[in-house]
């Protein structure tokens, strides 16, 4: 591969590229090892304040994840530990998880704001993603502040009218995300935060099925949402809607694992379907506390029955086209970015079989080791 200027200039034999990389300013030899593209995680919550290590504990113990959101716990715990972080405390902290990202060969990283439920929090949630160069998703919706306990419809307003006029005035961010459940964010309202965001130019994403069969995957297929994530409990027939509105699957298995839980998304199927299936990390203090790509790679070949291939693909190309970047990243081709990480294997399927470990020998962004 003959990286120029932070892209890919070719890619093939020796033979057929020495000529093209006449004049290189160095030479990488990987030793035989894998070279894959860097992998795109779609689907995370990567900058917060604090974490909730006592809560694992507690989960651990026999204490459900609804009985902890009942006491204070959960979303609104990250939220209190977030609004009374300063923008500089969060942005070292988010650095230091980047460097988690890496070191499994990670190379984009979507994030979304949320735990910041107020205008400047939120605000001030998404300065942080641009600083550190992620694919901004605004997700004011994520759960109702304490302050509007019981007054859903007054929040949604103040997400509505206030929070995303600003987030867009100040390009903050490219999507909008739900977390539409009945408890969380019923349709109506869901559909409301929606609607309003894509008037505005935001794309739409949306927390669909994680506990509820069918109930926000239908509201994606209705508004041909760009991607539907969790899908835990979809039936074939919710996923049947979603493949006709072409609303592309986002599978997160590492959140299935972390609560202990068994039931995780038909991946089969929607490959079967001809979904074109992504899987992320879902990187976030409360429910998957894990910035492994390898480690997901794992869990959607050993608990979905994914093969490596397509668990790769899942976590390269597809979420590439997710994000609207799959002219730009996903693959290694001629004119794409020179986003790629040497694994230490000598066999792609190394990366999956060898669970719990992180891969990457060295991780490139536009053909700079990071």
């Amino acid at each position: 591969m003959v990286v120029r200027d932070g892209s890919i200039a070719a890619v093939g034999a020796r033979a057929q590229v020495e000529q093209q990389a006449s004049g290189a300013a160095g030479v990488v030899d990987a030793g035989g090892r894998v070279v894959l593209p860097g992998f795109v995680d779609a689907h995370t919550h990567a900058v917060f304040g604090g974490n909730r290590a006592d809560e694992f504990e507690q989960r651990i113990e026999g204490v459900a994840y609804a009985e902890l959101a009942a006491r204070g716990g959960g979303i609104l715990s990250t939220v209190r530990s977030t609004r009374a972080a300063t923008e500089d405390s969060l942005t070292a902290a988010a650095l230091r998880y980047r460097e988690w990202f890496r070191r499994g060969g990670t190379t984009t990283v979507e994030a979304k704001s949320g735990y910041g439920l107020s205008l400047e929090s939120e605000l001030k949630i998404l300065r942080v993603i641009q600083k550190l160069g992620y694919v901004p998703t605004f997700m004011g919706a994520h759960e109702v502040p304490d302050e509007y306990r019981g007054r859903i419809g007054n929040y949604v307003d103040i997400v509505i009218h206030e929070m995303l006029p600003r987030v867009v005035a100040e390009g903050l961010a490219e999507f909008c995300d739900v977390f539409c459940e009945p408890t969380v964010f019923p349709v109506e309202q869901a559909r409301r935060v929606l609607e309003a965001a894509v008037q505005l130019g935001l794309q739409s994403r949306i927390h669909a099925d994680q506990f509820t069969p069918d109930y926000a995957s239908t509201l994606a297929a209705e508004l041909g949402a760009v991607t539907a994530d969790h899908l835990e409990c979809t039936t074939l027939s919710g996923l049947e809607r979603l493949q006709r509105a072409g609303v592309q699957p986002v599978l997160l298995p590492g959140s299935v694992y972390a609560l202990g839980l068994t039931r995780y998304p038909r991946a089969r199927a929607m490959i079967e379907m001809g979904l074109a299936v992504v899987i992320a990390s879902d990187f976030n203090p409360g429910t998957s506390p894990t910035a492994s790509m390898p480690m997901i790679l794992s869990l959607a070949c050993s608990q979905m029955r994914m093969t490596p291939a397509e668990a790769i693909t899942a976590a390269t190309i597809n979420p590439a086209y997710s994000l609207g970047r799959g002219d730009r990243i996903g693959s290694l081709e001629p004119g794409k970015h020179a986003d790629f990480a040497i694994h230490d294997a000598a066999d792609y399927r190394e990366i999956c079989y060898f669970f719990g470990r992180d891969s990457a020998a060295k991780t490139y962004v536009r053909g700079e080791p990071c």
